[in-house]
């Protein structure tokens, strides 16, 4: 049902060291905006330590330099984490507010984690002046283990940045914005097993 919603197309393939990982785009056709599917594998990074890098919020401040602002309260008992993220000059930087939830689970014997995330409205968290609210956001992240000592790893992600955002930008986060961030998220999860 997904990929017959729009028009395929493989976008780019990277491979940096320790981290391979095609990157595929999705055209929808009603509304022009770009959903991205990711596959592929992290050497060195068992997937609870990805699942752990990924969840802990504090952590990624010190190591994803596109955090401006990141933090989780819990409203009306639900935990619910907003982001703001640095855009290049000219452009506004963009926000986001989101719940999410993580689960372990078993299938045939395989032990697999998943994390999904979808963006909220809630009356604690209004838009801010000068930054653009992302009101349409979802993703989900699947990881299990690559047999050794790595993981294999899924990703869907999709956002509506709002705005115009120019086509430079959508390619670099193609080309190398998502190929960079996994990199990062590589050396994070090293950096992180050796803090713990």
């Amino acid at each position: 049902k997904f990929l017959s919603s729009g028009l395929f197309s493989l976008m780019q393939s990277t491979s940096l060291s320790c981290v391979t990982f095609p990157l595929l785009i999705l055209f929808p056709q009603q509304s022009g905006l770009f959903e991205y599917k990711i596959f592929g594998g992290l050497d060195d990074c068992p997937p609870k330590l990805c699942v752990d890098v990924y969840m802990d919020l504090k952590f990624r401040k010190e190591w994803d330099q596109y955090v401006k602002e990141l933090y989780e309260e819990t409203y009306d008992g639900e935990k619910v984490i907003y982001w703001e993220v640095k855009y290049p000059f000219p452009l506004s930087n963009r926000d986001y507010v989101y719940i999410r939830e993580r689960r372990e689970m078993d299938m045939d014997g395989r032990k697999i984690w998943v994390v999904l995330a979808k963006s909220v409205t809630v009356p604690q968290c209004p838009e801010k002046p000068g930054i653009t609210r992302v009101k349409s956001y979802k993703q989900s992240l699947v990881i299990e283990s690559d047999g050794k000592a790595g993981s294999k790893v899924y990703m869907y992600y999709f956002d509506d940045p709002g705005g115009m955002v120019p086509s430079w930008l959508v390619n670099w986060a193609a080309k190398s914005g998502v190929p960079a961030f996994l990199k990062d998220m590589q050396k994070a999860c090293l950096k992180y097993s050796k803090s713990r």
